[in-house]
């Protein structure tokens, strides 16, 4: 991103821990790493700043950008903290929102627990109007119902709208007059409208969507505006971007009117670290590995690029189950997400089972080490009564840690229940989280049709060099990077995301009856609106536009992504989808007709590509005279583990495990099974002994 004040700032909101990244000038990075502050982010984001300024010796006067991520909305979501929300929809469709797909997402569960929706029936307000699937009124709008519903929104103190109408992709009409209405007699309250925020086909995902943005919209915009005047007020009059669901970046403007795209936006910095690293390792097919404080997120990156999806789920009620959630539909980087972080608490069920998360400490008041009022074990402390973590290196020594009060949390919830001492307790934390990560890869591998034991694992994220290696293990993979800064690793990668935005609408066509012209208009409108989002980003920036239509054969239930070339024709519609189709199920089905039933366009700022790191071509074994013992988990015991300096440590050193290497923001454990490297980018390579 061109500025004359070249320095960049990313900071990445965690559930615990706010992770800061400072590129200077030169290109030297400088990372930070402070407790979050749950009650006030933004307090926890201004000091973490200003430390990472300390240290890089930078005022706010040399940063051109600031690039920010954060969870605030996805916990407002889980926690249903959002604002007092109404939906306005089509008449004899409010309780759309209710039956949802109708199905059981759990069969043979009898007290099935369905997610509540985020707005109640007597919030859902039915309106008279009526178009067709192809945008034609059937019913004009009824404008004295639309205003018969101002006196209970002012009576039910309603401070966020929904609009979801049927078929409102077709033709926003009614939805905008609604709105206008609305905003006419209540001026203070925020609307959303579905044909703006999920102009997609298919009704309950688009309300559930147009829900969300508008349920967090007041708090989002609250947040984002005070942050961006708490920048401005200390001297930081620099460009403030948001980086969305999809890898890009937007706009504080984009974002507050949006905010739904913004609920998976720090995993999605760590894909995007990910990718960049697979690119310069020349390695197509990775494992992105990211376990912070609360949660630990995996990806697989694919062709040097991470797996994309139209929509996912929030809030799931049932652990890896489909439709227990809420299904939000934006361009999001698909993820596999699960409550296992370092604040995971760990508990003894009544079948004496070792049960971990979802359930987190966060970081008020955190894991019993911390001695901020935590009494229950959590990950954490079973690393630290392993031994895995060094009490006096954690968190750069800003955080005191109490070792005593992690072996007795230990001790007396886990231990005790179990007959099993501190070390027997830690050990069956750390498995059961471990087994927890392994199974969640292999489940999401299986969804993709993928080999995962092929791939190479990227750890990153605080907690996640603890545990790469045992989780390699388990998946039987040969290789893990475990990249500089990795305890940061997602506010990196927000310095490397691109200016970019993509959007989605339906219009529903058969190729046998194409229209080109309808499809040059829908393009020319999508054009337009991504590149006003992202030259407000980047002024400067060179575009790149790449193009899909989601395709199926005529009565199938879903569709797949086709990539479109610059030219549009239905004969090469029809041969990227065979291509798309016959990659993904192996074969095609001859004589079937076939339909589009959305487009997308994304438009994404130009990015130069990464130097490919060069291979090691000496290889130096290094030696340490620090050393403690550690509960090795593939061992089951305690044996001695050498201790390195990461910051220390140059290309081409070699150590042999078991090992710990140290950093500030975390510690990567070389198990007795793996071997470590620096290559010339700094980063840990550990191969398993043995392996090609």
């Amino acid at each position: 991103m061109s500025n004359e004040r070249t320095a960049r700032l990313a900071v990445d909101i965690g559930g615990t821990f706010t992770d800061i990244a400072l590129q200077k000038a030169d290109g030297t990075l400088v990372t930070a790493k402070t407790l979050t502050t749950p009650r006030a982010p933004e307090d926890g984001v201004i000091s973490g700043v200003f430390e990472a300024l300390a240290r890089g010796a930078a005022t706010p006067g040399d940063i051109g950008v600031i690039i920010h991520g954060t969870t605030l909305a996805t916990n407002a979501l889980i926690e249903k903290r959002g604002a007092t929300t109404a939906l306005l929809t089509t008449h004899g469709h409010r309780d759309s929102l209710e039956m949802a797909y109708e199905n059981r997402f759990e069969q043979y569960d009898v007290m099935i627990d369905r997610p509540a929706p985020l707005v109640p029936r007597w919030l859902r307000l039915p309106v008279r109007e009526r178009l067709s699937a192809r945008g034609e009124t059937l019913i004009a709008l009824d404008e004295d119902s639309v205003r018969a519903i101002v006196p209970v929104l002012e009576r039910e103190n309603v401070e966020s709208l929904a609009v979801g109408f049927l078929h409102s992709y077709a033709n926003a009409d009614h939805e905008r007059r609604a709105g206008a209405i609305i905003a006419k007699a209540l001026p203070g309250i925020s609307i959303s409208l579905s044909a703006d925020v999920a102009p997609e086909i298919r009704e309950y995902e688009r309300q559930t969507t147009t829900v969300a943005n508008a349920y967090v919209r007041p708090l989002m915009e609250r947040y984002l505006r005070a942050l961006e005047t708490s920048f401005r007020d200390r001297g930081f009059d620099c460009p403030f971007l948001l980086v969305t669901s999809g890898g890009g970046l937007c706009t504080v403007e984009t974002a507050a009117r949006f905010p739904v795209r913004l609920v998976e936006s720090g995993p999605a910095g760590g894909a995007v670290l990910a990718a960049a690293i697979a690119k310069k390792l020349g390695a197509a097919e990775l494992l992105s590995f990211d376990m912070g404080g609360t949660t630990a997120k995996m990806c697989l990156i694919n062709d040097y690029e991470p797996s994309g999806a139209r929509v996912f789920e929030v809030d799931r009620s049932y652990r890896f189950k489909k439709g227990s959630g809420m299904p939000i539909r934006i361009p999001v980087i698909e993820l596999v997400e699960i409550g296992a972080g370092g604040g995971s608490i760990a508990q003894v069920d009544a079948l004496k089972r070792i049960e971990v998360g979802p359930a987190s400490a966060g970081a008020d008041p955190g894991p019993a080490c911390y001695g901020r009022g935590g009494v229950s074990p959590t990950v954490t402390d079973a690393n630290v009564v392993a031994g895995r973590i060094v009490p006096e290196a954690f968190a750069g020594g800003s955080i005191s840690l109490n070792v005593g009060e992690s072996i007795n949390a230990m001790e007396r919830e886990v231990g005790a229940p179990l007959g099993l001492d501190a070390d027997g307790a830690a050990f069956g934390v750390s498995e059961m989280v471990d087994e927890n990560m392994a199974a969640a890869a292999r489940a999401h591998a299986v969804e993709q049709g993928s080999d995962i034991s092929r791939r190479t694992m990227i750890a990153f994220g605080g907690a996640a060099p603890l545990h790469a290696a045992r989780l390699a293990e388990k998946l039987g993979l040969d290789r893990v990077i475990v990249p500089e800064g990795a305890g940061v690793g997602s506010a990196i990668g927000f310095l490397l995301a691109p200016a970019s935005y993509e959007i989605i609408r339906s219009l529903p066509m058969r190729l046998d009856a194409f229209d080109r012209g309808r499809i040059d208009n829908l393009m020319k409108e999508l054009r337009a609106e991504a590149q006003d989002v992202v030259l407000a980003a980047d002024k400067t920036a060179t575009l790149a536009e790449t193009k899909h239509a989601f395709m199926r054969y005529v009565g199938q239930g879903y569709e797949i992504a086709a990539p479109i070339a610059d030219d549009i024709d239905a004969d090469e519609l029809r041969k990227s989808f065979e291509r798309a189709y016959a990659r993904l199920y192996g074969r095609n089905i001859p004589g079937m007709a076939i339909e589009i039933l959305s487009w997308s366009l994304r438009i994404c700022a130009a990015t130069p590509a990464g130097d490919e790191i060069a291979p090691l071509r000496d290889i130096r074994p290094v030696k340490t005279s620090t050393c403690r013992d550690v509960f090795d988990a593939g061992s089951q015991k305690r044996i001695s583990y050498d201790v390195f300096d990461r910051a220390a440590l140059s290309a081409g050193d070699a150590i042999e495990g078991p090992a710990l290497i140290v950093e500030a923001q975390t510690t990567t454990v070389v198990s007795a099974r793996f071997n470590a490297a620096i290559d010339n980018a700094r980063n840990i390579i550990l191969t398993r002994k043995g392996a090609a």
